[in-house]
């Protein structure tokens, strides 16, 4: 669902444009490096994958080959990523990269990763549900609650919660000044106060 979001969003936001800034390359690129790093070390490469090394026949070709599928589905997904960030290096020295050729580097990042998530789906889980039996499963899963937990208490340890100061709107054209700080007195709710804030400008809309 990240993926195919991305995606979209790349899509909707590009479509209308013919050259990117250095600041557009570089939001691309952490995107797509978080995604690629959110997928290299999921919990499947990193706990279910050892598992069935464990349990599968010494010499088995089958898991051998679709590994081998799997990580080449990583080395172009992580080229992809390597277009990104080649092009805004480059970019520094005011070459620009065109829209369409981030487009195409976006689309074949998120077709790896999208073929790599259905061959795991039908073929590195079903081999999973053949070799792996009784209570190994269960070691697996506390392995992956495991992981949860940690990665849920290093997320609390670095949240920082910043207190939110509701802006006050400006006075309209020929409101007589001090009017604006009786808002809210009057009778104004808080969703029309909210209404006067502008909107946060999209973060790859092109700039002159």
């Amino acid at each position: 669902m990240s993926l195919l979001a991305f995606q979209k969003y790349m899509q909707v936001q590009l479509r209308q444009q013919s050259r990117l800034s250095l600041a557009q390359l570089q939001y691309t690129g952490d995107w797509l490096n978080r995604l690629y790093q959110g997928g290299y070390w999921r919990k499947v490469e990193m706990y279910l994958v050892p598992a069935i090394r464990q349990a599968a026949p010494p010499a088995d070709g089958l898991l051998d080959g679709l590994l081998n599928e799997l990580n080449g589905l990583n080395h172009v997904a992580l080229e992809s990523i390597n277009v990104v960030q080649q092009r805004a290096g480059a970019a520094i020295d005011h070459s620009e990269l065109q829209a369409g050729q981030l487009c195409a580097a976006i689309d074949a990042f998120c077709a790896a990763l999208l073929q790599r998530l259905e061959k795991e789906e039908r073929e590195l889980f079903a081999l999973a549900r053949k070799v792996i039996v009784g209570e190994a499963w269960f070691a697996i899963a506390y392995q992956f609650l495991a992981h949860d937990a940690r990665a849920q208490e290093a997320r609390r340890g670095k949240a920082q919660v910043l207190p939110f100061v509701l802006p006050v709107p400006l006075p309209a054209p020929g409101t007589p000044a001090g009017a604006a700080e009786t808002a809210g007195s009057d009778g104004t709710s808080a969703d029309d106060t909210l209404a006067a804030v502008p909107a946060m400008q999209q973060p790859l809309r092109a700039q002159a």
